[in-house]
């Protein structure tokens, strides 16, 4: 049964999502040009830098994958927690944070199989993260706002999804 709209009564606010409300905090604190710019840049590699690390943890040999064994490590474990978290958010924005990982992914063997007598692959990694953490961290500066760790922990975890949300709004696309 449908209700009928009293001309002159107001209609109940639809709830914001989480999502929603999530990327408004992030927004808050990314207004400045300079900040917005260094966010597009270095957020993907402070993820790749952060996941090559994960990558290049030791991972245990476990009998029952067999031959598939070499194909496993923490940074697969890592993937399945993230798109369990970005898919409780949103399911489209998940499976496009999913081709990242996957981008991601053939970066960090290519990195493997260009560096096998050079440096290690978590030295190269680590490299990247810091280099992510300092344009990050010129971002915050930028901004002049000095969010607490609590907040910018919260922040690395959304900002992948938020710059997937900044490029599916382009395309009109809804997560």
């Amino acid at each position: 049964m449908v209700k009928n709209k009293i001309p002159g009564k107001h209609q109940p606010l639809k709830q914001q999502r989480h999502i929603d409300q999530l990327f408004a905090e992030y927004t808050a604190y990314h207004q400045h040009p300079t900040n917005k710019l260094l966010q597009v840049i270095f957020i993907p590699l402070f993820i790749l830098g952060l996941f090559g690390l994960v990558w290049a943890i030791p991972f245990p040999h476990l009998k029952f994958l067999g031959e598939r064994n070499d194909m496993f490590n923490w940074a697969s474990v890592l993937i399945g927690v993230s798109i369990y978290f970005y898919y409780r958010l949103s399911p489209v924005i998940s499976y496009f944070i999913l081709f990242t990982l996957f981008i991601l992914s053939y970066i960090i063997t290519l990195i493997q199989q260009f560096q096998p007598n050079g440096s290690a692959l978590w030295q190269v990694s680590l490299l990247i993260l810091i280099i992510g953490v300092t344009g990050i961290w010129l971002g915050y500066a930028a901004e002049k706002k000095n969010p607490g760790f609590g907040v910018r922990l919260k922040h690395i975890f959304i900002a992948p999804a938020y710059l997937w949300h900044i490029v599916l709004n382009k395309f009109s696309v809804k997560y």
